[in-house]
């Protein structure tokens, strides 16, 4: 693909791409080139560097996540919503979480989310840094799941495709996880009575946490509201 054909959306497509299949480690200016069919070279007309195509890739995946109206379904299922929706985004594009880590992602899709996000949570009743503290602890939850994800995901790489090493390698990991819980009586009860997991129990768990944290902050409005009635009727 010459350069003057090649746009910045598509670089950033094709970015988007890569880091979903390879992770961070797997994004290079040649591996992007390859993806989009042209040389290396013609991706520095549209960005600056790998960590400019990083940043530019993870402000547009913040469009993915639904942006409901609280006015229709209620500021709890607005804010569920989003942050269910935000939860499958990262699930699909595991590197984000570390991305952000390393780098300061903010552009106008990540922007047009927070604004979405503060206007349900003002609309709940917290205001100023309070409402900034609710959204934080709903997405810091998210954003934890999602880490052990990806660290599990980049573990799988760096393994031996070979399926039998990689069972073999499993196998050894797992015997020095059972020696050094052997100490530890609950953690040992756990790893000895270990089976395959339910595919569908960290779902269970993220709607268990997450319905957890809504019922905390509801019942903070519930305290605000009737200290203010208490001090206007007093």
């Amino acid at each position: 693909m010459a350069r003057e054909t090649l746009t910045r959306e598509q670089v950033i497509k094709a970015a988007i791409e890569v880091l979903d299949a390879d992770g961070l480690e797997g994004l290079n200016m040649r591996r992007l080139g390859s993806q989009l069919g042209t040389a290396p070279t013609a991706v520095y007309w549209h960005v600056r560097s790998k960590d400019d195509v990083v940043v530019l890739a993870a402000d547009e995946l913040w469009a993915e996540i639904e942006r409901p109206d609280p006015d229709l379904v209620g500021w709890r299922e607005a804010a569920m919503i989003m942050a269910r929706s935000f939860h499958a985004m990262l699930t699909r594009h595991l590197w984000l979480v570390q991305a952000m880590s390393a780098h300061f992602v903010f552009g106008p899709g990540k922007a047009r989310h927070d604004e979405h996000c503060l206007s349900i949570y003002e609309r709940a009743g917290f205001a100023g840094p309070e409402a900034d503290w609710a959204l934080g602890t709903v997405y810091l939850f998210i954003a934890g799941r999602a880490l052990g994800v990806a660290a599990d995901a980049a573990r799988t790489r760096r393994m031996d495709p070979d399926p039998e090493i990689r069972a073999e390698e499993m196998r050894k990991v797992m015997a020095q996880v059972v020696e050094s819980v052997r100490p530890f009586p609950r953690l040992f009860a756990r790893v000895e009575a270990y089976e395959e997991p339910d595919p569908a129990e960290p779902e269970r768990s993220f709607e268990w946490g997450l319905g957890a944290i809504f019922d905390g902050l509801e019942a903070r409005l519930a305290a605000a509201r009737q200290s203010r009635g208490a001090d206007a009727s007093g």
